[in-house]
């Protein structure tokens, strides 16, 4: 065996019995190559402690770049994550590069992307709230670029951390919150039905109505999206109902605060006739008339954990955990009363 400090390609294709350009491809996280001959390529790189040129240079680097992608920047929710990612990478002395997912107009192809982030010389990768198949997860683990994703919106892969909040319990107290104000029609207004935080929030809408022995009405829980223009047409439906609901649990800010100005536009009073809470916390739900009671996620502070989990891992560190998550805290404010007639 040859000494690690003097390890060459040659060396690691004499010991897997392949050629160079072959242990290159690996290297570089090149797709054309059998799963075996990479699985025992890498364990004879891993060994030696072999590292390639373009790690090389992301080491030597006078300052790390991390990349941060998001869906769009439309949303008081990334702006709070954003702003905490770049109070850490201030203090860290790290630069952000801000790009898309392109999931308007098509993605790109993942093995390119992966590549491009490791040409770049990027040490790593932030994904904020975005649907990141395993293809391109895949495609960053083989070429060692370490990735934490932000509330993730599919079940994430095991190669990754995720960061986010305590999204069941969060909904549990909203909903505890109205159960102790009086209401006993509780309507929920979830994300789409396959993302992971709305079906957590749902389950703890669902556990606090159990809680008290409440049955759930399938009329009043309503998948749809995380937009306000969504939450304003569900208002519509729930308003249609006999009984009506007195009261709305949001799976996001924005579903609560079209959920508002929809009710002003049908002269539905709030809270005095119908009680709102949300979640996430951002700043234009404490701006809204009246101000929005929320479920308040740390947002700041998972953007800071997200680089933090990031430079530790350039550094070699192994992750404790896949999962981070940060406690919520209900934030009474002036959307939620009694129901009427008491």
């Amino acid at each position: 065996m040859e000494k690690r400090s003097r390890l060459t390609l040659s060396a690691v294709a004499r010991q897997a019995g392949v050629s160079v350009p072959t242990v290159s491809k690996v290297i570089n996280g090149r797709p054309d190559v059998a799963a075996e001959t990479r699985k025992r390529v890498l364990a004879i790189l891993e060994e030696s402690g072999y590292r390639s040129p373009v790690q090389h240079r992301r080491s030597l680097a006078a300052v790390p770049v991390v990349e941060v992608v998001v869906d769009s920047l439309n949303s008081g929710y990334t702006a709070e994550v954003l702003a905490g990612i770049m109070d850490s990478a201030t203090a860290g002395g790290v630069e952000v590069v801000l790009s898309s997912t392109g999931s308007r107009g098509g993605a790109p192809n993942p093995e390119q992307r992966a590549q491009r982030i490791v040409d770049q010389g990027r040490c790593g990768m932030i994904v904020v709230t975005s649907a990141f198949g395993d293809a391109p997860l895949d495609a960053f683990h083989r070429r060692g670029v370490p990735v934490v994703v932000i509330d993730p919106l599919n079940p994430p892969s095991e190669q990754v951390v995720s960061v986010g909040c305590t999204d069941w319990a969060g909904a549990k107290d909203a909903t505890a919150h109205l159960l102790s104000l009086g209401h006993r029609r509780i309507a929920f207004l979830g994300g789409p039905e396959a993302v992971e935080c709305s079906q957590a929030r749902l389950h703890g809408y669902l556990a606090a109505l159990r809680s008290q022995g409440i049955a759930a009405e399938d009329r009043y829980v309503l998948a749809g999206e995380f937009r306000s223009d969504d939450g304003a047409r569900r208002l519509r439906d729930l308003l249609l109902l006999e009984p009506r609901p007195t009261a709305v649990v949001a799976a996001s800010d924005t579903i609560a605060l079209g959920v508002i100005a929809e009710a002003l536009r049908q002269q539905v009073r709030i809270p005095q006739e119908l009680s709102v809470v949300g979640f996430d916390g951002i700043r234009q739900a404490e701006e809204a008339v009246p101000a929005l009671t929320t479920v308040a996620q740390p947002l700041r502070d998972i953007g800071r954990a997200a680089l933090r989990i990031i430079l530790r891992q350039v550094q070699g560190e192994v992750p404790d955990s896949r999962r981070v998550e940060l406690a919520t805290k209900l934030v009474v404010r002036e959307s939620t009363a009694a129901p009427p007639g008491e």
